[in-house]
This record gives structure tokens, C-alpha cells and sequence, in this order.
């Protein structure tokens, strides 16, 4: 309803303005002055109503505006024909409304300037003093508006034609100040005209016509002479001394941006002290984070854009005053969110990262500030803040692009220490992140420490309560991540290298039984990486209490607390693995006691924590593979382990695991490179053995279907295979006789069954070995007219 009798107002209200405009233009037509400024006085009679919103008075008023633009000439011309423009100024004076009279003043005003009959400076100064008579704040404001915009280019400042004497600039500098001051006196007056109930509209009307006092800042930053003395000692003070009084949460906002979007940024930069004192005095409810952010973006363009520039931001102490200021503003809005004052840190510190890249200790004093004022918070559960935390804790990491800088930084961790658990673990992802994107090359046990600290949150449990609720793929990505980092540690110097292992122990093993299967591993192999460095060398090159030996480092994993670990946290199987690993390495290291002590681990967890029967075929083919690799050992020590061995293969649950284990075993009895390890006998005493087995296999299957099966007849030509291969390696117990007698069992058995491609290649391949120079020999008594 309210909308609708707007739009008749102004409808009215612009009918009128054309009318009386028409008649205007006609008695201007004619050189009829005195019906011309009748006319005129009667449309701008039109903007003396207070019927219409702002919005729709501006329509009104840009209407006017244009036709005033006619009069203007039309004043011009007069003059240009002998009329004085003095008796002009008198005769437009006698209008009857104070509006009309004004806004005719200005426009004869701006003409009587142009003339130079009298100094620019008293027709300015008498036109912002008569305007003061309008004090209605919305059509005075206009009126202000339009003395600024016709007297814009008619100002006396510095080279212009209307320069006047020496002090002509500072009269016109003046005016605009004036100006100003009188303008955002009107349009703060604006929120109280009307009921309470409409405030919230009344801002965004007022929110609508900020630009109209907004103008004159943009003029004063374009006078010429004013240059930095006359805005540090006369300009900027003014402007905020206005800023200050006027206690308005929306002028101060949008004035305090016009400042520092429109004077040029060596004013800021010099003025700097002046400017931020004013911050602490503005009202709470100011978004002081979007004034502040934007000064210290100008700054930091500026100081991008010339390098000159640069030694100018040291000698002002601009950080120091920034920092002080964004104190000073915390301290006094003492309701200000934590979201707020960080963001507040965040711009201080992305200024701080762009101009004062080199100083570490700058940036680690923001970060302390922050601290500081976090501290009256506690941890942050606001997920706003958490998120500006985050921004804050992002940007030294992606200035420097190496968390070994970071690491320097004191206060980093400590801000950390405010972030909740989820939020912690992002950041800790984050600063994983890029320690892998940048290749940063991380070579002390201290900054392995320290970083290990930062990500305690991929790393660690909180508070010691186990997050059930994670979803499990996302953990495992998680945890590739302290595994891929763990991988990227490294130190030229062994002993150093041996110090990152124990540091890295110490934070893994924190990291409760969830994440030990996935971050031992990557321990355990960098520690053997290590011992193969070291391999070779003398027994403790660095001293007796050296922690980088072989020997140290592998009864480091030999610990309960390390690879044992995992078989307390459902992980056997892994522990076995890692458990044959270290025994390869101390193999190769030639300790045989440690490489013994391996293997009764590896063999008490085989006994005690796999049950799993197909689980025990995999750790067993593990073992004996292995155990086959050992060549430190004694003769009684390799009996007992290969006796161990053997005796777990015959007792796997299924018989054809049980035949397969059992010939399996035969190589730990035949080492191609050791003559001592070479027993034939025991050789074909295993693959018999295997052999009664399959033969039990195969009296079973003939019990239950009555017929032979292949899973049976393939056993017996796992077998040959295994005779063949002892054969070529040069076993004499294992002779042609032997196979053949083999070959005819499994000869008899295909008779029963349908041929496999499997026995068909060993037939093929027995063929060609007898076709072979030096394997003719070993093959001649293995007859084949069976197969064919």
C-alpha cells in the first residue's frame, strides 16, 4: 500500500516538475528572465516534499537535476548580454521557498564563478553557509549534494584558472570539508526521522545514499596542493574527527572504507598512527575486520607494486602500529567474536607474509597475539572461527611452502592447541600435505618432534577417546598420509637418521591400536633401510652408546613395545611379516643371535595368535621361504628352526596344505650357493614324506567319489616338478629311477581322469630337456612312451 502511494507521489510529483519545466524552457525561449526563474522556482517547489522515500526523491531530484542544467545555460547567456550576474545573484534571492531559492543559488552561484568577477572563495563560502538554512535531513542533503556536484569543477585549487591567491586551494579545501561535515551530519539524522518500527528500512534507505557524502572524500582526495603535510595536519584529522562524533555504526563503517579506498596509499602509509587511533574510538557494532582488512590489503598492494616503497614500511613501524591498533580494537569491543578477532589476525598476518616476508619473528608475534586473545576463549566450538583458525594457520604454509620454516614459529603449535579435534586433524592434514607436495626435506630428530606435534591429530587419539565413528576409508587415507611421511624422512648422517627413527617410534606408538597396523610398517621399513645403509661398515663406527647400528636399531624393533605390539591389536599377521623382515636384515648383517631372536618371535606368534588355517599357509610358505634365505646361522641353530618348520608344515589342518608345506620344506635342506647346506638325503626325505601325503589325499578321494580327482593327480605333478628341479640343481639322491616311478604313478592316475594342461607342460617340458646338451644325461632314464 505504502509502495503504491509512493509511486502516485512521484508520479504527481514528476507531472509537475515537466509542466512547470515546460513553461521554464519556453519563457528561456523568449529571454524572458524573470518568467524563467518563476517557472524554475515553482518545479524546484516540488522538492520540498516529504511524501517520498528516499529512493523516490532521488528520482525526483535527478528529474530537477537535469532541467537545472538548462537554467545554468541559459544564466550564461544572460550574462553574455550585458546582464549583471551580480544582480543575477541579488534578484534569485527573492524567491519565496527557501529550497527553490537555494538551489537557484547554486546554479547562478556556479556561473558567477565562472565569470571571475569576484573570488571563487566568497561565493563558496557564502553558498555552504546559506545552505545550513535547510535542515530537513533528506532534502538537505540533496541540496549539498547538488552544491558539490555543480561547484566540482569551479574549485580554486593549484594550476586551475581560478587559482587566486596563494591560500585559494586551502578555502576550496575547506568548502568540501564543510561540505562533508554538514552532509553526514544530515544523512546520520536520517535514521531518526519516522517510527522505531521502520528503522531497519530507514538503514537501507540511508544505506542507498551513503555515495552522496561519499563524493566529497572523492574530491578532496583529487584537489590539487594537497599533499601529504596538508592531509596529515588538516584533511585526515577533520574527516575523522567527523568519523568519531557522529557515534553511527553505518557512516563510520562506509566512511572509514572511503578513507582508505580513495587518498593514495603513501597518505596511509604516513598517516598510519592517526588512522588506526581511530579504530579503537569507533562504535562496537562497526565490522571494524572489514575496515582494518581492507586498509592492510592497500598496504600490502602498494608495497608489491614498488619496491621503493619498501624501506618506507620500516621506517613508519608499520606493523608495529598495526598490531598495536588490532589490540587496542579487541581490548575495547570487548563483545567482539572470536571469529572476528581472528580474522582480524588472518589480515594482519597476510600483511605481515607479503611486506615483512624475511622477518620470522613478525609473523611469530602475530601468531602470539592471536594466542593471546584466544586464550580468554578456550577451545574455539564456533565452526566460523574454527574455519578462520584454520586460514590463519594456512597462510605461513602457503607463503613459505616448507614446514621446516614453520617449525620455527613458536607460537604455531600453540595456536593449534585451540582448535577442536576435527578442525586439529584437518590443519594436521594440511600441514602433512604439503611437507609431501613441496619435497621438504625434514633431516633433524628436533624438527620431527616438532612436526610430529603439529599432526598429533592425524597421529593420535584425542584426549585418549578412540573415534569409532570415522568413516573407515577416509582413516585409511589418513593414515597413508603419517605412513608417506614417515617414508620422507631422512638424514645423510646415520646417527641423526637413527634419532628421527626413536622420535618417530615415540609418537606412533601413541597412536592406539586403530592406527598401529598402518603406521608401524612404514617404521619398521625405514628403520631397515637404515641397516642396509649401514651395512657393510664396522661394527659401531660412532662409539659404543652410537643408536646407529645395526644391532641398536634391530633390538629396537625386537621390542615388545614396537613389532609385538601389533599382534596385542588383532594384527598377527603383519607382526610375523615385519618379524621376517628384520630377519632377512640381520641376516645380511651377519647377527646371528638377533636374527634367531626374530625367528622365535616370528614362530611363538605362528603358535599362539594364527588360527586361521588359510592363514597359516601364508605366514608358513613365509617362513620357510625365508628361513631358506639364512645363511648366518649355525648348523644346530638352522636344525631347530628348519625341524620347527617342517613340524608345522605336517600339521596344517588340510592334507594337500599339509603335501604342499611338507616339499616346500625340502629347500631348506639345498642352497645352490653353500656346499654346507646341500643334504640330499633330507632333500628327497621331505618330498617322500610329501609324497605319502598325496597318496593319502588320493586314497580319500578314491574312498569318497570313487574315482581319482584332479586336485589328487596335480599334487603328484607338484612333486615332479619339485624332483625335476632337484635334479637340474645336482641332487644325486634324486635320480631318473626316482622320477620315473613318479611319472608312472601319475601316468596311471590320467588314465582315470581327464588330462590337465599342467601335466601336459611338464611332460612337454621334460622333452625338451632330454633334447638339451648337458641335460641329456640326467633325463635318459625317464622314459616317455607313457605320455604318448
Amino acid at each position: 500500500m505504502i509502495a503504491d502511494d509512493d509511486e502516485k507521489w512521484l508520479a504527481a510529483a514528476i507531472a509537475a516538475v515537466k509542466q512547470h519545466a515546460f513553461y521554464m524552457q519556453r519563457a528561456i525561449d523568449s529571454n524572458n528572465l524573470k518568467d524563467a526563474l518563476k517557472f524554475s522556482a515553482q518545479m524546484l517547489s516540488e522538492l520540498r516534499t516529504s511524501k517520498l522515500s528516499p529512493h523516490k526523491y532521488y528520482e525526483l531530484y535527478i528529474r530537477v537535476f537535469n532541467e537545472l542544467g538548462t537554467l545554468e545555460i541559459f544564466f550564461k547567456e544572460e550574462t553574455g548580454r550585458g546582464c549583471s550576474i551580480a544582480e543575477l545573484y541579488e534578484l534569485v534571492q527573492h524567491a519565496g521557498n527557501i529550497l527553490p531559492r537555494l538551489y537557484l543559488l547554486c546554479t547562478i552561484g556556479s556561473v558567477y564563478i565562472k565569470s571571475k568577477d569576484v573570488t571563487a572563495t566568497d561565493i563558496l563560502k557564502d553558498l555552504v553557509e546559506m545552505c545550513r538554512a535547510v535542515q530537513h535531513p533528506l532534502r538537505g542533503l540533496f541540496l549539498r549534494s547538488y552544491l558539490a556536484q555543480v561547484t566540482r569543477d569551479k574549485l580554486p585549487s593549484i594550476g586551475s584558472d581560478l587559482e587566486g591567491d596563494g591560500d585559494a586551494h586551502m578555502n576550496a579545501l575547506e568548502f568540501v570539508l564543510q561540505n562533508f561535515t554538514e552532509m553526514n551530519k544530515l544523512w546520520v539524522r536520517m535514521q531518526h526521522q519516522g517510527p522505531s518500527r521502520e528503522k531497519d528500512k530507514r538503514e537501507k534507505e540511508r544505506n542507498e545514499l551513503r555515495d552522496l557524502v561519499g563524493k566529497n572524500l572523492h574530491v578532496l582526495s583529487q584537489l590539487e596542493g594537497v599533499d601529504l603535510g596538508i592531509y596529515r595536519d588538516t584533511v585526515l584529522p577533520r574527516i575523522l574527527e567527523q568519523v568519531v562524533n557522529c557515534k553511527d555504526e553505518l557512516a563510520q563503517c562506509y566512511l572509514m572504507d572511503c578513507i582508505i579506498q580513495v587518498f593514495p596509499d603513501d597518505f596511509h602509509l604516513q598517516t598510519l598512527d592517526v588512522l588506526l587511533g581511530a579504530c579503537p574510538q569507533l562504535q562496537p557494532s562497526v565490522d571494524i575486520k572489514t575496515v582494518l582488512s581492507g586498509l592492510m590489503e592497500r598496504l600490502s598492494n602498494y608495497a608489491a607494486s614498488s619496491v621503493e616503497a619498501l624501506p618506507n614500511f620500516l621506517q613508519v613501524e608499520a606493523f608495529s602500529k598495526l598490531n598495536y591498533a588490532i589490540g587496542k580494537v579487541v581490548e575495547a569491543q570487548v563483545d567482539l567474536p572470536a571469529a572476528a578477532s581472528v580474522t582480524l589476525y588472518l589480515f594482519l598476518l597476510k600483511f605481515t607474509l607479503h611486506v615483512y616476508s624475511d622477518r620470522l619473528d613478525y609473523v611469530d608475534e602475530v601468531l602470539g597475539s592471536c594466542v593471546t586473545q584466544l586464550s580468554a576463549t578456550g577451545k574455539l566450538c564456533d565452526d566460523k572461527a574454527a574455519k578462520q583458525i584454520v586460514a590463519f594457520l594456512s597462510a605461513p604454509l602457503e607463503k613459505y611452502n616448507n614446514v621446516v620454516t614453520i617449525l620455527k614459529l613458536t607460537n604455531y603449535p600453540r595456536v593449534m592447541e585451540y582448535l577442536d579435534h576435527e578442525t586439529n586433524k584437518a590443519m594436521a592434514i594440511i600441514i602433512v600435505q604439503s611437507v609431501l607436495k613441496n619435497n621438504t626435506h625434514i633431516a633433524t630428530a628436533d624438527e620431527v618432534d616438532a612436526l610430529f606435534e603439529l599432526a598429533k591429530g592425524l597421529i593420535k587419539d584425542f584426549d585418549g577417546k578412540v573415534d569409532y565413528e570415522i568413516d573407515e576409508e577416509d582413516f585409511q587415507e589418513e593414515q597413508n598420509l603419517v605412513a608417506r611421511l614417515v617414508h620422507k624422512l631422512y638424514s645423510d648422517d646415520p646417527e641423526e637418521m637413527s634419532k628421527i627413527i626413536f622420535t618417530v617410534r615415540k609418537h606412533i606408538l601413541a597412536g592406539g591400536p586403530k592406527r598401529l597396523p598402518l603406521t608401524i610398517p612404514p617404521l619398521v621399513f625405514s628403520a631397515l633401510k637404515l641397516i642396509r645403509r649401514l651395512r657393510g661398515g664396522d661394527e659401531n663406527p660412532f662409539g659404543d652408546d652410537a643408536s646407529a647400528t645395526p644391532k641398536r636399531i634391530l633390538q629396537l624393533l625386537s621390542e615388545a613395545s614396537t613389532v609385538e605390539v601389533l599382534s596385542d591389536v588383532s594384527a598377527p599377521d603383519l607382526a610375523l611379516r615385519l618379524y621376517l623382515q628384520c630377519a632377512q636384515a640381520a641376516n645380511d648383517c651377519e647377527l646371528e643371535t638377533v636374527t634367531y631372536e626374530f625367528f622365535t618371535k616370528a614362530y611363538l606368534l605362528y603358535e599362539e595368535e594364527i588360527s586361521d588355517s588359510k592363514a597359516q599357509v601364508t605366514a608358513l610358505r613365509l617362513i620357510i621361504g625365508t628361513l631358506q634365505r639364512m645363511r648366518v646361522f649355525n648348523v644346530e641353530n638352522r636344525d631347530t628352526l628348519t625341524h620347527k618348520a617342517t613340524g608345522y608344515s605336517a600339521r596344517l589342518l588340510r592334507k594337500p596344505d599339509q603335501c604342499r608345506a611338507v616339499y616346500e620344506c625340502s629347500h631348506l635342506f639345498w642352497a645352490d650357493e653353500c656346499e654346507n647346506l646341500k643334504d640330499g638325503e633330507r632333500v628327497v626325505l621331505c618330498l617322500k614324506r610329501a609324497q605319502r601325503i598325496a597318496d593319502a589325499v588320493q586314497q580319500m578321494a578314491n574312498a569318497s567319489r570313487g574315482t581319482s580327482s584332479t586336485g589328487s593327480v596335480a599334487l603328484y605333478v607338484e612333486l615332479l616338478n619339485k624332483y625335476l628341479y632337484f635334479l637340474e640343481k645336482g641332487n644325486p639322491q634324486v635320480t631318473g629311477d626316482t622320477i620315473q616311478s613318479l611319472a608312472e604313478l601319475i601316468r596311471s592316475e590320467t588314465k582315470k581322469v581327464e588330462s590337465e594342461p599342467f601335466i601336459n607342460s611338464t611332460m612337454r617340458y621334460i622333452e625338451f630337456q632330454r633334447q638339451q646338451d648337458g641335460m641329456d644325461e640326467k633325463y635318459e632314464k625317464i622314459k616317455m612312451e607313457w605320455f604318448e
